[in-house]
C-alpha cells in the first residue's frame, strides 16, 4: 500500500459560521456588508430554525472578512473545509465520497460553491480530519483547491 503524503501544498480554505436572527433581510445585509468590502461569496450554506439561522460563508477574502467581523462584532467562527473539483456530478461525487469511506474519515457536512472561473464545479466538505482527507482526495487524483485557488 502507497503512503499517503499528509504535508498540505497550500493554505487550507476556511469557512466561517455566522449565527444571524432569522428575519427579513439579515442574510441580504451580511452579504452587502462583505460585497462593500469587495469581498465576493463564492460559498453559502444557510441552516435556520424558528429564531436563528447558521450561514457558513466561503469567501475571496478571508482576512479581510475576520477583520470586518471583529471591527462590526459580528460574532462568527471559522474552520478548515476541504474543497475538491468534481469533474462529473453524480459520479465525480460519489467517487470522492466513496474515496474518503474507504480512508475511514468521515464527511461532517458538505455543499457546492458557486461556478470556479475555470468552469470547475466545486464541492466544499468538512471533514474529520481535513488534512488526511484532503490529502487522500488528492494522492487518489482529485484536484484539490486551496485557499490561493478560490481568491477571485
Amino acid at each position: 500500500m502507497a503512503e499517503i503524503d499528509i504535508k498540505p501544498k497550500g493554505t487550507a480554505p476556511i469557512q466561517f459560521s455566522v449565527m444571524l436572527k432569522n428575519r427579513s433581510g439579515a442574510l441580504s445585509s451580511l452579504v452587502r456588508l462583505l460585497r462593500n468590502e469587495n469581498i465576493q461569496v463564492i460559498g453559502l450554506s444557510v441552516q435556520d430554525s424558528k429564531d436563528a439561522a447558521v450561514v457558513r460563508l466561503v469567501v475571496s477574502d478571508p482576512d479581510n472578512t475576520m477583520r470586518i467581523f471583529m471591527e462590526k462584532g459580528i460574532p462568527h467562527t471559522t474552520s478548515e473545509l476541504c474543497v475538491v473539483a468534481l469533474t462529473e456530478a453524480g459520479n465525480g461525487l460519489a467517487s470522492a465520497l466513496e474515496t474518503l469511506r474507504a480512508a475511514e474519515t468521515n464527511v461532517d457536512f458538505a455543499y457546492s460553491l458557486m461556478p470556479h472561473p475555470e468552469g470547475k464545479t466545486l464541492m466544499a466538505m468538512h471533514l474529520e480530519d481535513s488534512q488526511f482527507g484532503t490529502s487522500v482526495l488528492h494522492n487518489a487524483g482529485f484536484k484539490v483547491f486551496y485557499e490561493e485557488d478560490l481568491i477571485r
